[in-house]
């Protein structure tokens, strides 16, 4: 059986777990490095600390044959040479590919939407230069996820989210956003019904292709899901039981 340790800060993780558990048949090992939340806002030099720590504490711990990043801010703010390690990254040139008005979003967090490190991976992509991209800070959008009042508060939630996108959406003509956030696809029925006209691309389903085509010769008749938390807490607990994730928490200091 393959071993596949996927961190993050929090809840997000769990929309590339269930993307990888519709294709693999794994063990997954889920840490949520609660104690270091919210991602998007720590400097480089913070994440580069965090990330390093999570990772040498997965390998020594786990011994996994793959490890997932799965957060946008780190993969996009950091280099990460390792071959174990899979990162997320905005799906910018299927963004592109599928605009009509030429008007793409990219929702991130905010240390993110502000850093060179972005405008660099754009760079990279080589899109046509006709494709404009707005860059869009979603970290109150991730807010909502993490504190979960996606799952207790849908009305708040489709305020704050109208407030946040609608006129930068309508402004600028966007028709494709990309959800570079791993917290994001928790709101996209939301999104989905507020701005129907608008497709909204989450990665993870490319993600779990990867991880596919790395652990195929050893997958197993059954998913296994063992859930550890630096900082474990009765939200986290009860978010997880409320989307349908009764597994126990296990603690894990970093």
């Amino acid at each position: 059986m393959a071993r596949i340790a996927v961190f993050d800060s929090g809840l997000g993780s769990l929309s590339i777990i269930k993307a990888i558990q519709k294709v693999c048949k794994a063990e997954i090992i889920y840490f949520a490095d609660q104690k270091n939340f919210p991602y998007g806002n720590k400097t480089k030099k913070q994440l580069e600390q965090i990330v390093k720590k999570s990772i040498d504490l997965l390998e020594k711990k786990f011994q996994p044959e793959l490890i997932v990043i799965g957060s946008n801010t780190p993969t996009i703010m950091l280099e990460i040479t390792n071959k174990k390690i899979i990162g997320v990254n905005p799906p910018i040139k299927e963004a592109a590919h599928k605009s009509s008005t030429n008007n793409i979003a990219v929702l991130a967090t905010k240390t993110v939407v502000k850093s060179k490190n972005l405008s660099e991976y754009i760079k990279k992509c080589k899109i046509s230069k006709k494709i404009r991209i707005h860059k869009i800070n979603a970290s109150n959008l991730v807010q909502l996820v993490e504190s979960g009042k996606f799952i207790e508060n849908k009305k708040y939630c489709k305020k704050i989210i109208i407030k946040s996108l609608r006129d930068n959406f309508l402004k600028n003509n966007i028709d494709v956003a990309t959800l570079s956030s791993t917290h994001l696809p928790f709101l996209k029925p939301i999104l989905e019904l507020e701005f129907p006209n608008i497709q909204f691309i989450d990665p993870a389903e490319s993600i779990a292709d990867k991880i596919l085509k790395k652990t195929k010769s050893k997958q197993s008749k059954r998913n296994l899901l063992k859930i550890f938390s630096s900082d474990q807490t009765k939200i986290f607990q009860n978010n997880l039981n409320n989307i349908g994730i009764k597994n126990k928490i296990n603690f894990l200091s970093i």
